[in-house]
């Protein structure tokens, strides 16, 4: 902090001390790390050449090259980028540190990632940064702030979350506008549809000033996306009729902006506007109303001249912005119909020439100099229709955080938009990497056996030893360059720990995996880690120094195998004997604690070394991306897996099955509380038949909490203990509702796939309530969608026990096909399946829980119906044919 203090610019300080710093930032306090990652982001910066070349061998349209041979390789890749190994280690040691609990030190990962990293490895700051929005709302303005301006750049950072951008009811103006203005640059043709249905939702809120920035991100979405602006206008003028003013004001000004895109084909929307003039008073409205009559009088040559008489009754009154487009609008009318508007524009000017604004008297006097034809007029008059009718451009409706960027960000100059006292700007990629050299450390150690070689090891084998795992050790090789001489080494992150786990040969790890098994299981917690970690530093230190010495040719074999040379043992890439002997093994300078089976396998080449299994880390696991992209060893790629590697498919039968939205979603809301025996308290729930947020295999219902007491309620939660087995995860603990209010909060249970009710406690600071859920059992699936071929596929795998059917009579009502789909999808939320018979019809869902296929068809023989429902799950198979039944037997619609 003193170092930010008083010489940031000293970057020449940072040189010597820049390894220590990323390998100590793990264990340094929050707000120390907040200070070091920004120290960090600006000297990297000047020291390493940008990741985002277009030669970069990473480049994220190069994910073929990702797979093809060596060989390939070397062709396509005349000049590849390759990353400093230094940059790998920043990033590699702040990576996780997205997982802290400080907001402040997950967004300076997150800013570091978008200033440092190449493009196609920010994806793991997405969904970090997404989980920052379930924070207090101070948070989520600064969060919301950063992503919308990532969003401008890499819209495909964040479509896959876009559901994390609606607007809540309990929100913030400022909050729900940052949201309004990330969904508006998240659109595209693909969802446009869905974020049009949430902004008709939100033009009807209360908060006026919301309501008016939906009006302007429709504006936006209907200039950027061609195929939605029609639709986007017609909606906008159904709004003009509105009863709230602001709503009919905002309207207006984003019409004129898109009629200036097309104004030939809309001139009923013009005459639309003129009709509603009288009725609107907000001044920019009026304004915007007039410069459109101006603007296309001849598209409305009855209408303008009426509109200019009305202005002409009521000038003096008007605000000066619509004086200002009062006397525009009679100078073009004056030029393109002067026979009807002659006198009214000379009346218009009369006023116009005493007003009390100086800005209209002078418009005034310039308008009649230019229009007016006398002796005196000079050379500008006989131009006076090419200027005053010129046409004029339509504007670009832009993002506001177009032009943020040019701040870092999570700085405070980036939140206010304007340089604050203070801020350092990122200096721009250097052309040239400097000297790398600067950043070596020598250690001098004393030798302690004659004859053994002297040990000025250098420091850079210790930054290119892993501070988390071999796994990712062995991934920075790769990106060095440094990819082994044996075609079958795989060069995926993933791939790698993969292989290490089979083979990792390494001499000295027996003593500290011994060690590490006796010292903590891995569900150990990270204090206790910590601690072992630094006794385990004090018990290897002696013999750790004795082994570098015996194993002095193994430490060359280290550094060779670190720059490139030594090819790789027993045909997977493993890393060299005693790579950790010389600077302690790489578990146990992790905080990780990776146990290891130490059963020995002698190894053809080298029959003294022991080949270990490990099991992967928790730090290993790369959780963050969405779509991780998996490399399995080259020997075993087949065309099914490649293109499940693609994130193409994602189950095993995943070309059959897709998840799908719920055709339909019952408003009926059940009682969970009643009034009077909650004290006040009364609770609502219904459940949204859509994925829950909190975990794949819990049912999403929201909950609608009511105060129908005259006294505040405290501290509403669910209590900890629940009667049951289920998993609930519990909405967050609401501080405070105020009489006659209510809330809407959302909650998941996991009802394992059965009926059974979930009984919880309700509490407020003083009762608590016992409260049960049952749900039905066509809210525990979730619809997918496959082709009829797939259907009946899937459906004869799942007969004789695991089918279920019955005949029924119809009633003549319910024989059509709308009927039929509706009835069953009202039961259970079912997608439809596209059928070529018009007397079948089909649909798919999968239970929540545990993924199990539910398959139904109904078979019309008039006046029959024949109901199938195959699921492996037979009461639940049952139970949903038991309410099919009585769904399509009722006659009431």
């Amino acid at each position: 902090m003193a170092f930010e203090e008083v010489c940031p610019e000293r970057i020449d300080l940072i040189h010597k001390n820049y390894r220590k710093l990323c390998n100590l930032l793990v264990d340094v306090e929050e707000w120390g790390q907040v200070v070091i990652i920004h120290m960090l982001t600006r000297y990297a910066r000047t020291q390493f050449v940008s990741p985002w070349r277009e030669d970069a061998v990473f480049d994220e349209n190069s994910e073929k090259a990702f797979y093809d041979s060596e060989e390939e390789r070397k062709v396509d890749q005349s000049k590849p980028y390759i990353m400093d190994p230094d940059h790998r280690l920043l990033l590699r040691n702040t990576k996780p540190l997205l997982q802290s609990r400080n907001t402040a030190v997950v967004m300076a990962v997150s800013q570091l990632y978008w200033h440092l990293a190449p493009k196609h490895e920010l994806s793991i700051i997405t969904k970090s940064l997404v989980r920052l929005l379930r924070s207090h709302r101070e948070v989520q303005y600064i969060v919301l702030q950063n992503i919308a301006t990532m969003s401008i750049q890499r819209k495909g950072m964040f479509e896959p979350f876009m559901k994390s951008f609606y607007v809540r009811s309990t929100d913030a103006t400022h909050i729900k506008t940052l949201k309004l203005e990330i969904l508006t640059t998240l659109a595209n043709e693909a969802n446009i549809s869905t974020i049009l249905r949430e902004f008709q939702t939100y033009v009807k809120s209360q908060d006026k000033a919301f309501a008016a920035a939906t009006i302007q991100a429709i504006g936006r979405c209907a200039t950027n996306i061609s195929e939605v602006t029609d639709t986007c206008l017609n909606g906008l003028v159904l709004l003009l009729s509105n009863r709230d003013e602001t709503v009919v004001a905002e309207s207006v000004v984003v019409i004129k902006k898109l009629l200036q895109t097309q104004p030939s084909q809309h001139s009923d929307i013009i005459k639309h506007m003129a009709k509603l003039f009288d009725n609107i008073t907000v001044p920019m409205a009026r304004a915007s109303i007039l410069w459109l009559m101006g603007e296309y009088c001849e598209h409305v040559p009855k209408i303008a001249p009426d509109v200019l008489r009305k202005m002409a009754k009521t000038f003096i009154s008007e605000e000066d912005i619509v004086k200002l487009q009062t006397v525009n609008l009679a100078a073009k009318l004056y030029l393109t119909n002067s026979k009807q508007t002659k006198l009214l524009t000379q009346y218009i000017l009369n006023l116009g020439k005493y007003d009390q604004n100086y800005d209209i008297r002078d418009r005034t006097r310039f308008i009649r100099q230019l229009i007016v034809p006398n002796e005196k007029s000079g050379a500008l008059s006989k131009y006076a229709r090419r200027i005053l009718m010129a046409p004029k451009p339509a504007p670009v409706l832009q993002s506001a955080f177009k032009d943020r960027d040019r701040f870092q960000l999570g700085t405070l100059s980036h939140t206010l938009d304007s340089q604050a006292n203070g801020y350092l700007e990122l200096s721009d990629w250097p052309a040239v990497a400097p000297d790398q050299s600067v950043r070596n450390v020598e250690v001098v150690e004393p030798v302690k056996e004659a004859g053994a070689p002297a040990i000025g090891k250098s420091k850079p084998a210790k930054s290119n030893e892993k501070f988390y795992s071999d796994s990712e050790e062995e991934e920075e090789e790769e990106e060095e360059g440094s990819s082994s001489e044996d075609g079958s080494s795989s060069s995926s992150e993933e791939s790698e720990s993969e292989s290490e786990s089979e083979e990792n040969s390494d001499d000295s790890n027996k003593s500290s995996s011994s060690q590490s098994e006796k010292s903590s299981s891995e569900s150990d917690s990270e204090k206790k880690k910590k601690t072992l970690k630094n006794k385990k530093l004090q018990q290897q230190k002696p013999d750790s120094k004795d082994r570098k010495q015996k194993n002095g040719n193994a430490v060359k074999g280290e550094s060779e195998s670190e720059s490139g040379s030594e090819s790789s043992s027993s045909g997977s890439s493993s890393e060299s004997g005693s790579e950790s002997g010389s600077e302690l093994d790489s578990d146990s300078d992790s905080g990780t604690d990776q146990k290891k089976n130490t059963k020995s396998k002698p190894m053809q080449s080298k029959p003294v070394k022991k080949v270990e299994k490990k099991e992967v880390s928790l730090l290993d696991l790369d959780d963050f991306s969405p779509a991780p992209v998996t490399t399995p060893k080259s020997s075993i790629l087949s065309p099914s897996l490649l293109s499940d590697l693609q994130g193409l498919s994602i189950s095993p039968s995943a070309s059959a099955l897709q998840a799908s939205s719920p055709v339909f979603v019952p408003e009926t809301s059940h009682e969970l509380l009643h009034r009077m025996t909650g004290k006040g308290l009364s609770a609502q729930y219904r459940f949204t038949r859509q994925p829950c947020i909190y975990g794949n295999s819990m049912v999403s219902l929201q909950l609608t909490l009511s105060n129908s007491s005259d006294q505040a309620l405290e501290n509403i939660h669910i209590s900890e203990k629940t009667s049951t087995g289920q998993n609930i995860h519990r909405f967050n603990t609401i501080e405070r509702l105020e009489p006659q209010a209510s809330v809407t909060v959302s909650m998941g249970v996991d009802f394992h796939d059965s009926t059974q009710a979930a009984n919880f406690q309700l509490c407020t600071k003083e009762d608590e309530f016992s409260v049960s859920i049952q749900p039905a059992v066509g809210e525990l699936l979730l619809p997918v969608t496959m082709s009829e071929a797939d259907f009946t596929k899937e459906q004869g795998k799942l007969v004789g026990m695991n089918e279920s059917s019955a005949t029924i009579t119809m009633t003549p009502e319910n024989v059509s096909s709308q009927s039929v789909s509706r009835k069953v999808v009202s039961v259970a939320n079912l997608g439809v399946i596209p059928s070529g018979q018009d007397n079948i019809h089909r649909f798919a869902g999968k239970t929540v829980s545990s993924d199990s296929l539910v398959l139904v068809s109904v078979v019309l023989k008039d006046p029959d119906a024949v109901i199938t429902v195959n699921t492996e799950k037979t009461v639940m198979g049952s139970m949903l044919l038991r309410q099919f039944k009585t769904a399509l037997t009722n006659s009431s619609p």
